[in-house]
C-alpha cells in the first residue's frame, strides 16, 4: 500500500503545472456540460409532463366520447337484436311452412315416383318376359338352323330340302290331280315334278336338283384365285345339269318342250341373275327356265288360273242351263211384282178415299162448331154454354159418323 502511495505521488509530483491547469479546465467543463444537460434533461421532462397531461386529458376525453358510442351502440343493438329476434321468428316460421310444403312435395313426388317405378318394374318384367320367349323362340330356331345346316351338308337330304319346298308351293297352288311327283316317264327317268297342263297338252318338268356345293365353294372363298375356280366350277356343274334335264326330261309329245329349274332361295337366284347372265342365257336357249320360290309360285297361279278358265268352259252347258233357269225364275219375280204394285195402287185409291172423307167429316164439324158459338144472346147463357160446348167438341167423333151415315 505505502508502495502504491509513493509511486502515486511521485506520479502527481511529475505532473506539470499546465497539464494541471488543463485538467482543471477541462474538470470544469464537464461539470458545466453536465449542468447543461440536467437543466436540458428536466426541461425535457416537464415537456413530457405537459404532454402526458394532455395526452390524458384528451384519453379522458375520448373515453367519454367512447363510453358514450358505446351506450349508443348498445341502444342500437338491442333495438337490432329485437328486430333481429323478430325477423328469426318470422324466419323460421316460413321455413318451418315452406319445409312443410316442401316434405309435402318431396312425399307426393317419391310417391308417384315409387308408383312409376313399380309401373316400369311391371313393364319391365313383362318385356324380360317376352325377351324370355324370345330367347327361347331364337335358341329353338338355333336347333333348327342347326338340324338345316345338317341338312345342307348331305347331298342327299339337301336335294330332298328343295323338293320338300317345291312341293309345298305346287301343293299349295294346284288341286289334286293337277300334279304328280316323281312320276316315270317313257325313257325311265322320274322328274320330281309333273304338272298337267290344260286341253290334253303334256305335262310340265320341274327339277328341284341344284348343285349347291360349287355355291356354297364361292360363298367360302377366302381370296379372288379361290372364288374364280370355285365360280368356274359351279357354272360347269350347272351346264352339266341343264343338259341333263334337256336330254332326260324333254320329250317330244309327252313332255312340254320347256323344264323349270328350280332354285329354293330367292338371293341365290338373284345372284345367279347377276354374276352368271351367260348361264341363265344358255338355259334360256336349252328351253330351261330358272325359276325362285316366288316365280314358281307365280307360275302355279297362272296354270291355275288356265285350269280354272278349262273347267269352266268344259262346264259352259251347265252354266247356259242354270242360266236359262235364272231368267225363268227372274220372269216370275217380276210378274209378282207387278202384281204387287197393282195391289198397292188399289190400296192407295182407298187411301185417298179414306182421305177425301175425312177431310168433309173435318169440314163438316168445323160448321157446327161455328154454329154453336154464334147461337149465344148475353154474356151469361154462354158461360152456361161452355160445358155443352165441351161435350160437343169430346163428341165430334160421333157427330162425324153420323153425318157420314146421313151421306
Amino acid at each position: 500500500m505505502t508502495v502504491h502511495s509513493e509511486s502515486l505521488a511521485l506520479s502527481v509530483a511529475s505532473i506539470s503545472p499546465a497539464m494541471l491547469a488543463l485538467a482543471g479546465g477541462l474538470f470544469v467543463a464537464l461539470v458545466l456540460l453536465m449542468i447543461i444537460l440536467l437543466l436540458r434533461g428536466a426541461s425535457h421532462r416537464r415537456e413530457q409532463a405537459e404532454e402526458a397531461r394532455l395526452r390524458a386529458g384528451e384519453s379522458e376525453a375520448r373515453m367519454a366520447e367512447l363510453l358514450k358510442v358505446q351506450a349508443e351502440m348498445q341502444g342500437r343493438i338491442a333495438a337490432m337484436a329485437e328486430v333481429f329476434g323478430a325477423r328469426q321468428s318470422e324466419l323460421n316460421q316460413a321455413i318451418s311452412q315452406r319445409l312443410d310444403g316442401m316434405s309435402q312435395r318431396v312425399n307426393s313426388t317419391i310417391t308417384e315416383q315409387t308408383k312409376s317405378t313399380h309401373e316400369n318394374l311391371q313393364r319391365l318384367q313383362e318385356r324380360l318376359a317376352v325377351i324370355d320367349a324370345a330367347q327361347n323362340n331364337i335358341q329353338t330356331l338355333a336347333k333348327d338352323v342347326v338340324g338345316l345346316q345338317a341338312i345342307l351338308s348331305n347331298k342327299q337330304t339337301r336335294g330332298a330340302f328343295g323338293q320338300s319346298r317345291m312341293e309345298t308351293i305346287v301343293a299349295d297352288g294346284l288341286p289334286m290331280g293337277a300334279y304328280a311327283f316323281q312320276q316315270t316317264l317313257s325313257n325311265g327317268s322320274r322328274p320330281d315334278c309333273t304338272i298337267r297342263m290344260p286341253n290334253g297338252a303334256p305335262p310340265l318338268v320341274i327339277d328341284a336338283k341344284f348343285p349347291l356345293e360349287a355355291w356354297n365353294a364361292i360363298r367360302d372363298a377366302g381370296s379372288p384365285e379361290a372364288g374364280k375356280i370355285a365360280g368356274q366350277q359351279f357354272r360347269r356343274d350347272m351346264e352339266i345339269h341343264i343338259r341333263d334335264i334337256s336330254e332326260k326330261y324333254l320329250i317330244q309329245g309327252e313332255t312340254q318342250d320347256t323344264a323349270f329349274l328350280f332354285v329354293p332361295s330367292e338371293s341365290i337366284f338373284a345372284e345367279i341373275h347377276e354374276n352368271f347372265e351367260a348361264l341363265v342365257q344358255k338355259a334360256h336357249r336349252a328351253r330351261i327356265v330358272i325359276v325362285s320360290p316366288s316365280l314358281l309360285m307365280l307360275s302355279i297361279q297362272v296354270i291355275q288360273a288356265v285350269l280354272k278358265d278349262q273347267r269352266m268352259r268344259a262346264q259352259a252347258h251347265l252354266i247356259q242351263g242354270e242360266v236359262a233357269i235364272l231368267m225363268d225364275d227372274l220372269g216370275r219375280l217380276d210378274e209378282r211384282v207387278r202384281k204387287l204394285q197393282g195391289h198397292f195402287a188399289m190400296a192407295q185409291k182407298d187411301i185417298d178415299m179414306v182421305v177425301t172423307s175425312a177431310d168433309k167429316l173435318t169440314k163438316r164439324g168445323a160448321k157446327i162448331e161455328a154454329l154453336e158459338f154464334e147461337a149465344g144472346g148475353d154474356a151469361k147463357p154462354a158461360r152456361d154454354s161452355e160445358a155443352p160446348a165441351k161435350s160437343v167438341e169430346s163428341r165430334t167423333g160421333l157427330l162425324k159418323l153420323r153425318v157420314v151415315d146421313e151421306e
